[in-house]
């Protein structure tokens, strides 16, 4: 746009330069054409002129009224040349105006759009950081993803071997609860089938052998009658012949055949209970003075029987007294009162935590016959 204004005010100068010139050349002709006249009119009839020079005159002046002529139309055209160069002057001129300011409204424009690239290239350099940033986190918790996947992994395996070994505990465990009810069932029914009168039940729970009301120990009594005395010797001899299965010790016979769930028993508590007629001190006393007679009759008639130990080295036979603290049934009725007074020959099993634990009892019991780690 400015180098076109530019070569417009190049070709207006040129213009006034030649108009300039044509009008010193029209003006110069007129001059010549005055002095002809002039001269012509100072030329008297009398003076002679010849003919050759009067018609070179002449021609002269054709020649020259002829250019003045053709100056004077060269003048027209340039005169109307310079009228369209005028013209398409200002026509440029408004040109140029308007060029000018929608110049400045684009220099505006370019302004505002070198101000919005700045803001945009400044945002653009933020989101690159933003972008990098969130790239790394990206792979950052994609790393962290990765390790979860492992832990979970992990854990799905720790769940499964924990589930195995939960399987294989509870297994164990049923396993115990089946040989305590089958041991307490086995004496049971050799107890019955020597003295088939006697009350003696498997408690509720299946742990233990009851021996109900007077079926050891006459009320409010605590030494045992001849007839109670055979029922406990037997009692000890028939728990002798049970025990070497399930315990360690010098008389341990343990073996698949009689054992297959590698059982141990813990403890065999001889509990004495009460009813609650008398005094707790009366009863608590009763209680552990008939439990203590029911032990030394045991041990008198089956010295062995303390032979048999448990994984501790204890010896599972032990005592234990209740008064009325336990019963098992209410003692408003004589019905009752006569199940709460009994014996109890409580079976305690080694009841592991854990696999580890069963480990240890097999372990413990390696070196008996017929055991399988």
């Amino acid at each position: 746009m400015r180098a076109q204004a530019r070569r417009v005010l190049r070709e207006e100068e040129e213009e006034s330069a030649f108009v300039s010139m044509t009008d010193m050349t029209v003006g110069f002709l007129f001059i010549i054409m005055i002095l002809l006249v002039f001269f012509a009119s100072q030329v008297r009839s009398q003076d002679v002129v010849e003919r050759t020079a009067y018609d070179a005159l002449l021609a002269d002046r054709d020649r020259w009224q002829t250019l003045a002529e053709d100056r004077a139309a060269e003048v027209a055209r340039l005169s109307a040349e310079r009228d369209q160069l005028i013209a398409v002057r200002d026509v440029l001129a408004r040109d140029l105006v308007e060029a000018r300011e929608e110049m400045k409204l684009l220099e505006s424009r370019i302004a505002e759009l070198r101000a919005r690239i700045a803001t945009l290239e400044d945002r653009a350099a933020m989101l690159g950081q933003q972008l990098k940033k969130t790239r790394e986190e990206l792979r950052q918790a994609l790393r962290e993803s990765s390790d979860l996947q492992m832990e979970i992994a992990r854990l799905a395996e720790e769940v499964k071997a924990r589930d195995a070994r939960i399987a294989e505990l509870e297994a164990y465990l049923a396993r115990v609860a089946d040989t305590r009810r089958a041991i307490l069932l086995r004496l049971r029914q050799a107890i019955l089938s020597d003295f088939p009168e006697l009350k003696v039940e498997l408690s509720e729970e299946s742990d233990a052998l009851r021996f109900q009301g007077e079926g050891l120990f006459v009320s409010g009594r605590s030494s045992l009658t001849a007839d109670k005395q055979a029922i406990v010797s037997r009692l000890a001899e028939r728990l002798d012949e049970v025990l070497p299965c399930f315990t360690v010790g010098p008389r341990s016979g343990f073996g698949e055949s009689c054992n297959p769930g590698a059982v141990m028993i813990e403890a065999v508590q001889i509990e004495g209970h009460t009813d609650d007629v008398g005094s707790d001190a009366l009863n608590r006393t009763l209680s552990t003075a008939r439990a203590n007679t029911t032990f030394f009759a045991m041990t008198e008639a089956a010295a062995e029987v303390m032979e048999h130990r448990n994984l501790k080295g204890q010896p599972v036979l032990s005592v234990a007294a209740y008064g009325s603290d336990r019963p098992v049934t209410t003692n408003l009725t004589a019905a009752g009162r006569a199940t709460n007074r009994r014996i109890d020959l409580r079976f305690i099993m080694v009841t592991p935590r854990d696999t580890n634990g069963i480990a240890a009892i097999r372990d413990a019991l390696k070196g008996l016959v017929g055991v399988e780690r």
